[in-house]
């Protein structure tokens, strides 16, 4: 069984909770330890899994303190969720990186299969790449998103690295990779030709101004997210802890507790890991809320994947000057998608409508005959 590999929460750990209120996450939630066990996976919704692998990590990173972490974490207190979590351990580094890749994809493979979501934590973000190997062994096309000041295509290496993990994924063949998109980046961080190839290749992506002039414009991407992939470097350094040491410019506290909680509340995400993490005190306080704020939204979903439409939708034709667009509203969640019709298309994957999550704005826009980016490139895709 590929949890074999992973090796139990240290028993100083749990000493620190034990005078604690009976009500804090740490009393609440299943705990791989040496003396009860590895816990029924079958009753599991969420886990947790830690890496330390950072051996292809184009940037300088400390270890992170996992079990320093779990202290901060586990004196939280749970909201009213009905559903179990748990601590799976730590996954300790293999004698060589293909090993420990190897672990990690065997590992969110077999907790796939079982409807659990694996919570990766640590390490650097090349470990994308065994998150996005699990998905092979079934025939789904994978979408991911990425949190990041940078696309990580990096020109020019030949080897893996946290820059430029996405290289060797869209050279996979078979590719399973139907849609890349990057959040969060900054223009003067990232080389032309790796805009021109985002381009190139139909992927999405915000700049830093653009979500943080607007949150509420990276939920639909969450919402049509396999993976989500953050790149803790993409804070800026009055929110990670590194003042002198990092970004001036980024993503603060608000944005990143909301995009964990958005991609929580994604009912077609399965996997989802955080990468490049500092190791100061005031980080570890901000991550915990992180972690929270994901569980949170996984007990917000709104089991509306896939869609189906009926009742529970309200239908709107919007009439552009060259076509129409079919846009649908949940009254469930207040949600909107709009249809991709693929009919006319000869070389397409799906040969029929398909349904592209979305914003209110995006039909306001469309009521003005202006189609978002994200229509036109997903059309191209299709």
């Amino acid at each position: 069984m590929s949890l074999d590999y992973l090796e139990p929460v240290s028993k100083e750990v749990l000493e620190t909770i034990e005078g604690l209120p009976d009500h804090i996450l740490g009393k609440n939630i299943e705990i791989f330890t040496s003396k009860s066990g590895f816990p029924d996976i079958s009753k599991i919704k969420i886990c947790l899994i830690f890496v330390n692998e950072n051996r292809n990590s184009h940037y300088k990173i400390s270890e992170f303190n996992s079990n320093e972490f779990r202290k901060k974490f586990y004196r939280l207190y749970p909201g009213n969720w009905n559903f179990k979590i748990a601590d799976f351990g730590d996954l300790p580094s293999g004698k060589n990186i293909e090993d420990t890749y190897f672990a990690l994809s065997e590992i969110c493979c077999e907790l796939r299969q079982n409807n659990t979501i694996p919570v990766i934590i640590g390490g650097s973000q090349d470990l994308t790449i065994p998150l996005y190997e699990s998905f092979l062994k079934f025939e789904d096309l994978i979408n991911i998103v990425s949190v990041d000041n940078r696309f990580d295509f990096s020109q020019g290496e030949n080897l893996i690295s946290s820059r430029s993990y996405m290289n060797d994924i869209i050279t996979k063949t078979p590719s399973r990779l139907n849609n890349f998109t990057n959040i969060g980046y900054q223009t003067y961080l990232i080389a032309q030709e790796e805009l021109d190839l985002m381009d190139k290749l139909f992927f999405d992506s915000f700049r830093l101004g653009e979500v943080l002039n607007d949150l509420k414009i990276t939920e639909p991407v969450f919402r049509e997210a396999d993976i989500a992939s953050f790149d803790m470097k993409v804070l800026n350094s009055l929110t990670d802890g590194t003042l002198l040491n990092g970004m001036p410019n980024g993503l603060d506290s608000r944005a990143i507790c909301t995009m964990s909680r958005y991609a929580g509340i994604s009912d077609k995400l399965s996997i989802i890991g955080f990468f490049d993490l500092p190791n100061n005190s005031f980080f570890l306080k901000l991550f915990s809320e992180v972690i929270w704020y994901f569980i949170e939204g996984f007990y917000c979903r709104f089991d509306e994947y896939p869609v189906v439409i009926g009742d529970d939708f309200k239908k709107y034709n919007v009439s552009t000057s060259d076509r129409e667009i079919i846009f649908y509203k949940s009254f469930k969640s207040g949600r909107w998608w709009m249809e991709i019709d693929n009919k006319n298309y000869i070389d397409n994957k799906t040969k029929t409508s398909t349904l592209l999550s979305c914003t209110h704005q995006d039909y306001l826009d469309a009521c003005n005959d202006i189609l978002s980016d994200r229509w036109w490139k997903a059309t191209k895709r299709s």
